[in-house]
């Protein structure tokens, strides 16, 4: 009679067994009798009654994230494809709406961003949507929260991972940028230029300047030279029409000699034969002594003018 009992004795194990179960962290279980709702059960160790109680399903309690491709057109007519990425947790305290209400949340949550995404977009042209994005985001997740909260979900976070315009309004986008910056170079390369040009204009004008203060140094010393040259003929005996004569001619041979010296020289000297030194000398001289009987004149013209027009005093 033992041997009979033994199956019946194992069976009633394996039904005892088959009510104990487990439920992981974040996670919650929705427990029913004869297809009536009956309790959630949190994580641990739990017991349901064989045969008369079931597991109807078991809901995630962590956060998830659901992401949504959208194709929307803007306000100045691009179509453009944004990719939204919502983040949402289902409530512990709402567990029997997420999972009694809805039947698939993932659909109910994009049907509501096609929505949301399609009436904020169109209101914006193609640059203010990268602008403004955040403001599409927070739109998204004001609609959500507020449709989604009575089936027991909690919008966390909803952003706009990616702006996808058509390829031929990426490829104009990207000329005109590239436009824009090679405008951009040019005018910086014309400041450098202008900038160029006016530190040599400054230079030329220093360099100038500078070369003007020179050549009238150098004239003021070759008139010193001049001026000592003649006191010391002077002091030999030779007169001062002379001693002008002399250094001039002087000078002329001194120029030949630099000519010669540099064979590539340009500068032309005329007269220059043999006999053009004693012929200047003589020239000098005769124009010096004309020009002195000329002044001596004109002043003995002035002095008879000038006792002419004195008039005895009575």
């Amino acid at each position: 009679m033992g041997l009979y009992f033994i199956p019946i004795i194992i069976l009633g194990f394996i039904i005892i067994i088959s009510g104990i179960f487990t439920v992981k962290q974040q996670t919650s279980a929705i427990v029913e009798r004869f297809g009536k709702f009956l309790s959630i059960r949190t994580s641990g160790l739990h017991f349901k009654i064989p045969i008369f109680d079931r597991i109807a399903g078991r809901i995630n309690l962590k956060i998830q994230q659901l992401d949504v491709l959208v194709e929307t057109k803007t306000k100045d007519d691009v179509f453009v494809r944004l990719k939204i990425s919502v983040q949402f947790q289902v409530i512990r305290e709402k567990v029997y709406d997420a999972f009694y209400k809805l039947e698939n949340p993932h659909d109910q949550i994009t049907s509501y961003v096609f929505d949301v995404v399609r009436a904020e977009v169109p209101k914006m042209k193609l640059d203010d949507v990268f602008e403004r994005k955040d403001d599409v985001a927070i739109a998204v997740k004001s609609e959500l929260n507020e449709a989604m909260v009575n089936y027991g979900y909690d919008i966390i976070k909803t952003l706009v991972t990616d702006i996808d315009p058509d390829l031929q309004v990426k490829e104009a986008m990207n000329r005109i940028n590239a436009a824009e910056r090679e405008k951009v170079a040019a005018e910086y390369e014309a400041e450098a230029e202008r900038i160029k040009i006016v530190a040599k204009a400054r230079a030329e004008a220093e360099s100038k300047r500078l070369q003007g203060q020179g050549i009238a140094d150098q004239r003021r010393e070759i008139a010193r030279g001049l001026e000592e040259s003649v006191d010391v003929l002077n002091n030999v005996g030779i007169n001062s029409q002379e001693a002008s004569a002399l250094i001039v001619v002087t000078q002329h041979y001194d120029t030949l000699q630099s000519i010669g010296e540099h064979v590539n020289s340009n500068l032309i000297l005329l007269p220059n034969s043999p006999q053009a030194g004693s012929d200047m000398l003589n020239n000098m001289i005769a124009s010096f002594t004309a020009s002195n009987q000329i002044g001596e004149e004109m002043k003995k013209q002035n002095a008879k003018k000038g006792l002419g027009g004195n008039k005895p005093e009575a």
